[in-house]
């Protein structure tokens, strides 16, 4: 089964409010916002496989002491039991919009080890004051400002910019070509994935994995319906992704890849 924030179990808001509470106490209440956006926003939250995705945004950039005590917070936090990735943006680096844009302090499963590495040697290789970008903030900016929820501070549309269309493409498309190559691997993630670029740019709609997968359980070809109905199953509930066949995924990579190549031409 699948929540939204209003109807997630307590469990997940109590943890997210102590994170919260957490983050603040660390950064001496001195945020404009904490937000949730993603699968928990929009509807899709799976408590067994989805993740925590959350922007905190301040009123100047975080030092490095501050990253080194956020660092040791989040390693105890993500994965009990949620994985959470979070990033902390300053106020300067919303105002002044760049694709990709900047940020302070990034946290999820992919930097565990590097965190980890950087605080038991008491070495800066990835805890430091260098200005990182990332591309896929664009997305998670737009779906803040589009669907996300503030549990904290000033409302969204106070805070986040409207995102140039462009660069939000942009920042989907390059998840789009890893899901290209990848959909034998995990097929339910990058179908849903695939079958939410197609809708958007042939719509214009900004939607979860789950309601991807209805859109195209009714507009895709009937042929795909199985498999479609077969990734919808999964993602809302614990059946792993085995019982695809490769053939079957291929036709679905295909006619997407097919389109949604024709719909950037014509953007």
């Amino acid at each position: 089964m699948v929540y939204k924030w209003e109807t997630c179990p307590s469990k997940v808001r109590a943890i997210i409010f102590n994170l919260k509470n957490e983050i603040m106490k660390i950064l001496n209440e001195d945020i404009i916002g904490f937000y949730i956006h993603g699968s928990l926003a929009m509807g899709g939250f799976n408590p067994k496989k989805s993740d925590i995705d959350v922007l905190v945004v301040t009123p100047k950039s975080i030092k490095v002491d501050a990253k080194r005590k956020l660092a040791k917070l989040l390693l105890m936090y993500s994965n009990s039991p949620f994985p959470i990735e979070i990033s902390f943006i300053n106020k300067d680096q919303l105002k002044n919009w760049l694709h990709p844009c900047p940020f302070d302090f990034h946290y999820s499963e992919v930097w565990r080890g590097r965190y980890e590495n950087d605080l038991l040697k008491g070495t800066d290789n990835f805890l430091n004051d260098s200005i990182n970008t990332d591309p896929d903030l664009a997305a998670h900016v737009t779906i803040t400002k589009n669907r996300g929820i503030c549990v904290e501070g000033k409302p969204i549309d106070q805070v986040f910019p409207l995102i140039p269309c462009g660069d939000y493409t942009a920042s989907i498309i390059g998840d789009f070509q890893e899901c290209i190559e990848n959909i034998e691997e995990d097929p339910t993630y990058c179908t849903l994935n695939l079958i939410r670029v197609f809708w958007y740019l042939k719509e214009g709609v900004i939607s979860s994995k789950q309601e991807a997968g209805e859109w195209g359980l009714l507009t895709l070809p009937k042929e795909m319906g199985d498999t479609i109905k077969k990734v919808i199953d999964c993602y809302g509930t614990e059946k792993d992704a085995n019982g695809f066949e490769k053939d079957e995924l291929l036709v679905i990579k295909d006619y997407i890849a097919k389109n949604v190549q024709a719909l950037k031409k014509g953007l």
